[in-house]
């Protein structure tokens, strides 16, 4: 039995809809002894929010097992004594210590889409060339929704560093921090953890880095990246996560 730190949107839920098994396999997954812990890029909510949504789902998700980028920049924004500069929606700009204009120590990116117009980027820009410190919750390329793809935070991060001559420091997945704070949680090396997840550019390429067992769903992002040629890097590849506990319970 080991510590399995598991993705969310892709994995147990996709366009707003749970995968169909999630909640039994989750289940299954707690009955064989294993610890788990859920990781996501989610980086628009709260953690409480996170939580709620996944109970709508069925899933019930005590909110010390679930990560966010939100809880990774609030504890290094934390332990370097800093304020930020928010590119943020507008649900998370309580959550951390904020200052309008320069002089600020870091520059927070995440999901902007409510609250970003010129002025906001620029100031960005500006605290930037300053001297402030770029911090990504994550950098994905696009989110799936119901209604198709959609821009994701990257494409903001990657004009900031662009203009900025700068380069990020991205606190949620692949981060190998933002594993490890996870691992470190349920007092488990990462290197003794189980990595699930349908993004191979975060979940299997950040698993692999820090030396964790990956596990790649075929749900989600699998079908584009495939497509892509960026799958294939994982130790197990499965249909969806209701094949996980019979992975894990080996030979019979």
């Amino acid at each position: 039995m080991g510590t399995i730190l598991l993705d969310l949107e892709g994995t147990l839920y996709a366009e707003g809809e749970p995968i169909p098994g999630a909640t039994a396999a989750v289940a299954a997954l707690r009955e064989q002894g294993h610890v788990l812990r859920f990781l996501t890029n989610t980086d628009s909510k709260p953690l409480v929010r996170v939580a709620a949504d996944l109970e709508g789902f069925g899933l019930r998700i005590q909110q010390e097992e679930l990560f966010t980028p939100v809880v990774a920049a609030q504890r290094l924004l934390e332990a370097a004594g800093g304020n930020a500069y928010l590119v943020v929606a507008e649900a998370l700009r309580t959550e951390f210590k904020a200052v309008a204009c320069a002089p600020c120590t870091h520059v927070l990116v995440g999901d902007c889409r409510d609250t970003l117009d010129y002025s906001l980027l620029d100031g960005a820009f500006r605290a930037l060339r300053a001297g402030a410190q770029l911090v990504a919750l994550q950098r994905g390329r696009y989110f799936k929704r119901a209604d198709g793809d959609h821009l994701d935070t990257g494409a903001v991060v990657a004009a900031l560093e662009y203009a900025a001559g700068c380069r990020a420091v991205v606190v949620g997945k692949p981060s190998a921090e933002f594993f490890t704070l996870a691992a470190d949680s349920a007092g488990t090396p990462v290197t003794g953890c189980v990595v699930v997840g349908d993004d191979a550019t975060t979940d299997i390429v950040g698993g692999r880095a820090v030396g964790a067992v990956t596990v790649q769903v075929r749900t989600g992002k699998f079908a584009d990246q495939q497509a892509e040629g960026l799958t294939g890097g994982a130790s197990h590849t499965i249909d969806s996560i209701v094949d996980l506990p019979d992975l894990l319970a080996g030979p019979r």
